[in-house]
């Protein structure tokens, strides 16, 4: 065996470091792509969330034993009847959503903060002023 075989035998600690560089670049380009894809996951769960809040609120409204009307307390316990699965509750949090809501009899709000700004209201305006105004928020009102 003769002194140029034995050296040719391993990596470098040039090479090495490069390798190791190279995969921490991947590593973090795929957990930023991760926690940007968890957001829109989360965003996409609270905007259906709102619109099964107004689906129970529309359900409760021509329910003919309320006399088309909609709960005047939005924590009315009448109303959980209309949703078998229960109050929604915000998928990072794990509370029941409490950021916007205005209810009267004639009339309601939600709306629920994102995470990536791609709703259809600039605020949590609780008479849904701002719909379609901006984003930031998603909102639903009543449809009577």
């Amino acid at each position: 065996m003769n002194k140029k075989n034995i050296l040719q035998r391993g990596f470098t600690l040039l090479e090495l470091l490069v390798v190791i560089s190279i995969i921490g670049i991947l590593v973090g380009l795929g957990a930023v792509s991760y926690t940007t894809a968890q957001k829109k996951a989360r965003d996409s769960r609270r905007i259906g969330d709102m619109r099964a809040m107004q689906s129970v609120y529309e359900q409760y409204y021509s329910d003919s034993a309320n006399s088309y009307q909609y709960p005047a307390d939005c924590g009315d316990t009448a109303i959980i009847t209309y949703a078998p699965s229960g109050w929604p509750e915000d998928p990072k949090n794990v509370t029941p959503y409490t950021y916007a809501n205005d209810c009267k009899v004639s009339s309601y709000c939600f709306c629920a903060a994102l995470e990536g700004g791609t709703g259809n209201s600039g605020s949590a305006a609780t008479d849904c002023s701002g719909l379609n105004s901006g984003t930031g928020f998603f909102c639903v009102k009543s449809q009577q």
